[in-house]
């Protein structure tokens, strides 16, 4: 596990205030043609119109604040400040002024995606892959991601749920036709089919998260009236034992309870979550026998 921590409190913990008199921190000039991307960058997409604003304020003033790099057999990989690169190459200059740190995979990853989270230039589907990918590398629960990158742990779950939506939903989110919000309704959908025509219609109508709940809500209902009424029944009691697996567990919980039988569903999103659940299982069990 990394031993990077300290990211959860913002990029400040590894990006310390740069002194140009300082041995290794010392800014120096890089060639445009030795810089590649940050490997690890979460954001796949960079605004045109807010690159060519850049652009020309760099054509003015230059780049003012140093790009953070870290060496590369090719050169030097971007630690932080893609855009600032991108918009320097679009204002036509040949060397960005660059300060070399060392830093490993792991906070490489995490720096991109923090450094993006915090200032909110990533698209939902972009933040959910980017918690996804981390949480796998790092193999870190989703309270441990939610305390790296300063998030509530509903918060991270709620992007993360994203990845459950078919890929043709995913890419309206990533577009902006479709909101979180929306799509988060869509996901009390179980029927893919019928998911994606109610995507559908919702672009075209543009109704409102609330309109949209209750579409789904009257959707769901729409079962024979005994099936209903049963379940309506048991709906309080289920509820309440969902709820105290929640908060036992830290994950969602879902009870799917009939007549006779049942099964309970309790989610994880990384190996290192599905190794602490069934630690959990295991250590309850002990305790009982």
């Amino acid at each position: 596990m990394s031993n990077s921590k300290g990211l959860g409190r913002g990029l400040g913990a590894l990006f310390q205030p740069i002194d140009v008199e300082d041995g290794d921190e010392t800014v120096h000039e890089a060639e445009i043609s030795e810089l590649r991307a940050n490997p690890y960058q979460p954001r796949k997409e960079f605004d045109p119109d807010s690159l060519q604003e850049l652009a020309e304020s760099i054509k003015q003033h230059g780049v003012v604040q140093p790009l953070i790099v870290r060496k590369s057999i090719r050169g030097y990989e971007i630690v932080a400040g893609e855009r600032r690169f991108r918009a320097a190459q679009e204002a036509g200059l040949e060397r960005v002024p660059v300060v070399v740190r060392d830093f490993t995979d792991e906070q490489m990853m995490e720096i991109a995606l923090v450094e993006n989270v915090q200032r909110e230039d990533l698209n939902p589907i972009e933040m959910a892959r980017a918690y996804q990918k981390l949480m796998e590398h790092l193999s870190i629960t989703q309270e441990e991601l939610a305390a790296r990158v300063g998030k509530s742990r509903p918060h991270v779950a709620n992007f993360l749920r994203l990845l459950q939506l078919p890929p043709e939903i995913q890419e309206d989110v990533s577009r902006g036709t479709l909101s979180m919000g929306h799509a988060r309704a869509l996901l009390g959908i179980k029927d893919r089919d019928l998911m994606k025509k109610l995507a559908e219609k919702v672009k075209k109508e543009k109704p409102s998260v609330r309109q949209l709940e209750e579409w789904v809500q009257q959707l769901n209902q729409s079962v024979p009236k005994k099936e209903k009424k049963k379940k309506k029944a048991a709906d309080p009691f289920i509820k309440h034992y969902e709820n105290m697996l929640q908060q036992v567990f830290s994950t969602p919980v879902r009870i799917k309870h009939g007549k006779k039988k049942g099964k309970i569903e309790i989610e994880y999103y990384s190996e290192r979550e599905l190794e602490r659940l069934i630690e959990m299982l295991n250590r309850d069990q002990v305790m009982t026998d």
